[in-house]
């Protein structure tokens, strides 16, 4: 079955993927094939980029522009986007022209707060509480006129998704109660949900092929060098459309992959994701079909903790089975090989202390069977099903974590290469020498 949010409205569709997108305007890592098929163009991309970024401040006196708003809740915290668009041109092969919206100084209209919102899990009707700062923030640069017509999204992600039905719901309801009674913008009740990883996967999928104009189809276009041809209209012959990039993002709970797939290949319903972007039903040039697979526990901070638990599990056992009290002081610690060298660090609820070796390779090696994976090329994490991906002729942006790590600690942000990212990680986990 299909999400529900990934059927219905091409704005809707557009406009809530550009949200998930926004960390890859900013915060991109690249992974391309090098082969004589590969297609990666730098400048293409930066050109691309600034049509986006590069952007003067939004003309609020213009009455022809749309606003809306997306709050996206994180697991470490909340966002609140506001974007806006002119009125559609009428060109049904054109999609709307969705920007983020931009103050007096040409900056993004963007706001966030911590914690999370999963952490109101025990008293959810404070809620709404937690959320008024961002919707008065927003509400601030929204001409008041055009409130009653702004849509209004909340979209929470892992975070939310670990939690008990019963406390999701509850956050759930004190928001769609509370928030129409102090906010005057466009939002009803389902306007406000916890999506699922296959939505937020397929979302920032959308969003960041929007930007890269991908679903542009034009003729003259220097990308349509690299050529798909899908069905046209229903009429005879085909049309030729620009190559998709796929997407990997990793967030602090989840990590997601999606990637566009021919129709000669055979997913699994709950692995794929068919939708049409387009103005009219009717026309099919705007239609995709994208693999998408969420992975649940594979996000940055949960994959640490799971390592946590089982060095907490290894120190019990040795210490019960030797007669040992390894980890229970600092002046004895458990030695941690995924630590940086001499880095210390308690964990658990027994304050179990860890010393760090920085030994990359065999940090590695411990971490390799947590991915769960098997012999089979065509599997991924937990040996779900992935079909094959031509790496000369695809490229795949990488959001979050993949950034953070790659760029904030190993400062080797821009195009993926694994040899040099090995090196620094060894580097920067041996510390300075």
């Amino acid at each position: 079955m299909i999400p529900r949010l990934l059927t219905p409205f091409p704005r809707q569709l557009l406009f809530i993927g550009l949200v998930l997108c926004l960390v890859g305007l900013l915060y991109l890592l690249t992974a391309t094939g090098a082969g004589p098929g590969g297609w990666i163009r730098t400048d293409h991309f930066h050109r691309r980029l600034a049509r986006v970024t590069d952007v003067d401040a939004t003309d609020t006196s213009n009455p022809n522009l749309n606003y809306g708003l997306v709050v996206d809740c994180g697991s470490s915290g909340s966002r609140v986007f506001v974007y806006c668009w002119p009125r559609h041109n009428g060109n049904l092969h054109e999609l709307l022209n969705i920007q983020q919206m931009r103050d007096q100084h040409r900056k993004p209209v963007v706001m966030k707060i911590k914690p999370g919102i999963s952490e109101l899990a025990k008293s959810p009707e404070r809620a709404s509480d937690y959320i008024s700062p961002l919707l008065s923030f927003a509400a601030q640069h929204i001409p008041r006129s055009k409130h009653q017509e702004t849509p209004l999204y909340i979209l929470c992600t892992a975070g939310m998704r670990v939690l008990p039905e019963s406390q999701q719901e509850a956050i759930l309801e004190d928001l769609r109660t509370d928030i129409p009674v102090h906010f005057n913008f466009l939002f009803s009740d389902s306007h406000v949900e916890v999506i699922s990883g296959k939505q937020e996967g397929v979302y920032a999928w959308i969003g960041i092929n929007f930007v890269l104009g991908r679903f542009n189809h034009v003729e003259n276009d220097e990308d349509a060098a690299v050529e798909q041809h899908v069905p046209d209209g229903g009429r005879p012959g085909t049309r030729v459309r620009q190559r998709t990039a796929g997407v990997l993002d990793m967030g602090g709970v989840s990590t997601q992959i999606a990637y566009e797939v021919p129709k000669s290949e055979e997913v699994a319903k709950n692995l794929l994701a068919e939708f049409n972007l387009g103005c009219d039903a009717h026309r099919t040039e705007h239609v995709y079909r994208v693999y998408v697979s969420t992975f649940l526990g594979f996000g940055g901070n949960a994959a640490r903790q799971r390592y946590e638990k089982s060095l907490l599990r290894n120190a019990s056992t040795r210490n019960r089975l030797l007669g040992q009290r390894v980890g229970e002081t600092a002046e004895t610690p458990v030695l941690d090989p995924c630590l940086p060298t001499d880095l210390q660090d308690e964990v658990g609820p027994s304050r179990l202390h860890l010393r760090g070796t920085g030994d990359f390779d065999r940090c590695r090696q411990i971490l390799q069977p947590f991915l769960n994976r098997t012999n089979d090329t065509l599997t991924s994490l937990s040996g779900v099903y992935q079909p094959a991906i031509d790496y000369n002729r695809s490229q795949f942006y990488g959001f979050s974590e993949f950034y953070y790590c790659t760029e904030d600690v190993l400062r080797i942000g821009g195009t993926y290469n694994a040899t040099e990212y090995a090196r620094a990680a060894k580097a920067s986990h041996q510390g300075p020498q």
